[in-house]
Formats: C-alpha cells, structure tokens, sequence
C-alpha cells in the first residue's frame, strides 16, 4: 500500500515526538487538580505557571496578559464578545475573509447586541484595503473593535499588524487579531504591535489539539466569559488542561527554536510544488498571492473545473494524500469556501489547499504530482 502523505497542516498539524515526551507525565504522574492546595496541586500548579511564563517570554509580553484556553475559537470569542460587552465596542470592523470563529461571532453580536458590522474592502489577490480600513474607522458611528486576521488559513495571504494596530491606536478602536496560523511559525513581538488581543492555537505548530492562547494586553480590563471558578486568575473557569499547557509552551518553545532552519525548508518545498503544478497541470492559477506577502506553509491551487478536477480532493484521498479545499472547521461538511468567494478571482475552478510542516518532503511532492498527473 501506498505511504500516506499529509498535505494538510494548516487543519492540523501531526504533534511533535518531543511535545508527547514533555506532555506524559502531566498524563500519568503529576495528575494534581492545579487548585489544590496539597502536594499534587502545588507541582501542577507550578508546570502551569511555568509554561505561561515560558510562552510569554517567547512572545515578549508580560506572564500576566496570557491566558490558556481551549484554543483558538474559544479565544477569539472572548475577545470579540467582551470588547462589545465590557469595553462598549458597539462597532465591529473585520473582512469577508476572516475565520468563522469570527465571522459568526460578529453576526451573532450584530443579531442580539445590536452591534453594526462593516466589512474591509478584499482585493483578488486577498489582501484587505489599509485605505478602506482607515475610511471605515474615520466614520465608525462608534466604539470600534477591528479583528482582522494575521494569515489567511485558506489562502495564505499576511496582513501588516503593525501597519493596522497603528491605524487602531490613532483612531481610538480595539484590534483584536486571530493568529492561529502564525504564532509558532513566525518570530512574534508583541510588544512591537499595537494590538489588544491575539488568538493562538497550540496544534498548529505540532502542539495538542485542545489549547490555545488569549493574550490580552495589560492595559485592557474585561471581566471572565466562562464563569464557576477562579482559574486562570479568575478570567477562565474550569480545571485546566495541565497536560495541553505544558504542550503548548514545549512546542512553541521547538518552534521558535528552529523557525529559521523551519521556514528555509518548507519554503522551499511550497516553491517547488508551484513551479511542478505549473509545468505539469495546463492552466494551474493559484488563490491569493504565494509568491507575494504569504505564509511559506499554505498553497491553495485553482485547477480548470473539468470532470476529472471535480472529484480530485477525494480521488487524491482515496490514494492516501491528505489535503483540504478550504478550511477543516466546519465539522466536515461540504460546502464552498466563502474565502474563495469573497476573493472572487476564480470562481469557477477547483481550489485545493495544499499545506506543509517539517515532516514533508521533496519526495512527497513529486509522489503527489505524479499521481495528479496520472489522476488529469
């Protein structure tokens, strides 16, 4: 039987051998329920405190402003509900193209809350307008909370924080930035980004599924979204989950460790991959931008709309390579990609999300273009 090949990292990546390792006692021997106040409580205790102050430093903010959570959505529903809630945001600035960990959370403010909605001019190569984003806050009715996207996870594109946390900061709003895909594979300095909020999710750079990150800057005060205990300094209720947090700090640790050896190669096999679709699949195109401001771990390829490109996802899993049209977020159901949609360039083609880790090769690029080859 063929060697299954994974080529869809940007839905989940595979967990580090090395991440496992660190996570296995926090699994069988240090069990304590971290607010306990005997011995088993006070090691678990420790752990936690130690992976915070380990993520934190790696991200260049203060211990106090990171908070753990059960990953990226559920950070990014805090954020974006208590900026309405507790810091009278009745504005919300965002993009087509954004996650639906905010899409639908903004809609559903716009429903119950009351809250109005604009939405960031999107050219088709993906990239939002900064000239639209400063109009919207120049005439924002209210209260602004922007929440735009660090990187596309369907089609890749990078949008400049600085460039909108500064915009943010002179008109007054709150930004708040989803950046699920980026922490781990890129060196991040919050402390060099005008932002209040940032979402992050361990299993995207080889850490566990389950985890993720809130940062909230020190100068901003919102009261807890889940309530029932005093966890997470009585911002988060719930026991936590020692073994993900160890795992989350352990694998942005490696990530950063080796990002630059990390993005040379992978890189490379994204380039590669371009160069054979183009001289091997007559009229390839590709979604947003991968040779521009994009991350080095996402290709999404717009093949020809014929009979045979139609069924190419589950032909291709039916010889065991993984890949995704879009995002892996909607519990498997089959439906178009409203980022494909907003973007609009190709409307009528095949996209194919082909996404990479460390653990891919040049050999499993040319086995999947032979087989494609073979498949059109």
């Amino acid at each position: 039987m063929m060697k299954r090949i994974y080529f869809d990292n940007a839905a989940t990546t595979p967990l580090a051998p090395e991440v496992l390792e660190h996570m296995l006692p926090y699994l069988t021997d240090y069990f304590g329920n971290p607010s306990s106040i005997h011995a088993y409580g006070r090691e678990t205790r420790l752990a936690i405190e130690n992976a915070r102050k380990s993520v934190a430093r790696l991200l260049n903010v203060h211990p106090a402003e990171i908070f753990f959570t059960s990953g990226g959505t559920e950070s990014s529903n805090t954020a974006i509900q208590c900026a309405v809630r507790d810091l009278g945001c009745t504005h919300l600035i965002t993009s087509a193209v954004e996650h639906h960990a905010t899409l639908h959370t903004v809609s559903f403010l716009e429903k119950t809350a009351g809250i109005t909605i604009s939405y960031v001019q999107v050219d088709s190569d993906g990239y939002i307008s900064y000239d639209h984003l400063e109009t919207l806050l120049q005439e924002a009715p209210g209260k602004t909370l922007v929440s735009l996207m660090h990187a596309n996870n369907e089609i890749g594109n990078m949008t400049d924080l600085e460039r909108v946390g500064t915009l943010c900061r002179y008109h007054n709003a709150i930004f708040h930035s989803d950046m699920v895909q980026t922490v781990g594979h890129f060196p991040i300095d919050l402390r060099s980004i005008p932002v209040d909020f940032i979402s992050a999710s361990a299993h995207k750079f080889h850490g566990p599924k389950g985890t993720g990150v809130l940062y909230i800057n020190e100068n901003i005060r919102i009261q807890p979204w889940i309530h029932g205990g005093g966890q997470e300094r009585n911002m988060r209720a719930g026991t936590e989950n020692v073994s993900g947090i160890v795992g989350f700090s352990k694998a942005l640790e490696l990530a950063i460790t080796s990002l630059e050896s990390d993005q040379t190669s992978i890189l490379h096999l994204k380039n590669y991959m371009i160069k054979q679709l183009r001289s091997s699949v007559p009229g390839i195109a590709f979604n947003g931008d991968p040779e521009g401001a994009s991350h080095y771990t996402i290709l999404n390829a717009a093949f020809p709309f014929t009979p045979k490109t139609e069924l190419l996802m589950m032909n291709l899993d039916i010889h065991h390579i993984a890949v995704s049209g879009g995002s892996a977020c909607t519990s498997g159901a089959a439906q178009e990609s409203h980022v494909i949609r907003a973007v609009n360039r190709y409307p009528d083609r095949i996209p194919i999300r082909f996404s990479f880790s460390k653990y891919n090769s040049i050999q499993e690029v040319d086995t999947v273009m032979a087989k494609l080859q073979e498949m059109l």
